[in-house]
């Protein structure tokens, strides 16, 4: 018995502790692990959502990025030389346990703007949870300064030159194609977040030598020798995965809460490192 304990505190500390603790990124296991926590998750969220009432639209969606941002600009404070924060709170600020700890705070000032709405203290909920966001997003961010010397500004203008002009390429050909999926407004947003993420891969690894942390951009990264391939296959899941959330879900609301919960993830999932990676990087973290 003692030797499978051992065995297992093995298994546990190589594949899940230690690049918690490293900050060493992702391997087969636990990126499978997270994969499975992230469809639990999304349930549990589409749930708590609809006991608070909440309906999932483009503008709850809208009111939610200031927490995007906030939560990636604490990520990369965790990452500061500066050594801000310390073990064993700094282990709550590195991936994927810095998700929980967003969520947690997201969710307190949903529900805070909720009430203040209910209280009759504001007309509408969503610029009070956007405001929240925002004001903790410029708060990281001040403290970054503060901390940090801007060492590559040109950075941040790539990423967003990039992610946006290869977006309305994009939009261009969607367009003139008459495709109704691929030019609404959402779906482009998810699209720019992910052409976002893939620019600031590109510039990170192929010009300012840092690397990629999840397995399979790696691999293709190391197999092509170029970050340049996160553009097709970010543009190929894209394309696969919205057509089918725009063509394979019924129209009752149930469904359509769900869907849009679903690219809701997935357009947080394109932005978050986007944010992380172009602040590092401007900072030279």
């Amino acid at each position: 018995m003692s030797f499978l304990m051992e065995k297992i505190s093995q298994f546990i500390n190589t594949y899940y502790l230690d690049p918690i603790k490293g900050d060493e990124g992702y391997n087969i296991v636990n990126t499978f692990t997270w994969a499975v926590v992230l469809g639990i998750c999304i349930f549990g969220v589409f749930r708590l959502l609809e006991k608070m009432e909440v309906k999932i639209t483009p503008k709850f969606i809208l009111s939610l990025l200031p927490f995007v941002l906030a939560g990636s600009s604490l990520r990369v404070l965790e990452d500061s030389p500066a050594n801000i924060f310390h073990p064993p709170f700094s282990y709550l600020l590195i991936t994927p346990n810095i998700y929980f700890l967003v969520f947690g705070i997201t969710v307190i000032c949903l529900w805070l703007s909720i009430r203040l709405q209910k209280a009759g203290l504001v007309k509408d909920y969503h610029p009070a949870f956007a405001g929240f966001g925002l004001a903790w997003f410029l708060l990281n961010l001040g403290a970054l300064l503060y901390f940090e010397d801007i060492v590559v500004p040109y950075v941040p203008v790539f990423v967003l030159g990039a992610g946006t002009g290869l977006t309305f390429v994009f939009y261009l050909v969607a367009r003139h194609l008459k495709s109704a999926i691929f030019t609404d407004p959402l779906n482009l947003s998810i699209l720019l977040a992910h052409m976002l993420d893939a620019s600031s891969t590109y510039i990170g690894i192929d010009k300012l030598g840092y690397f990629e942390k999840h397995v399979l951009p790696s691999y293709l990264i190391k197999l092509t020798d170029t970050a340049l391939v996160m553009y097709p296959l970010k543009i190929i899941i894209f394309v696969g995965v919205l057509y089918a959330l725009d063509t394979q879900f019924e129209k009752d609301d149930e469904s359509t809460n769900l869907k849009m919960l679903i690219k809701m993830v997935i357009l947080i999932l394109g932005l978050s490192p986007a944010t992380r990676n172009t602040i590092r990087m401007m900072l030279g973290i």
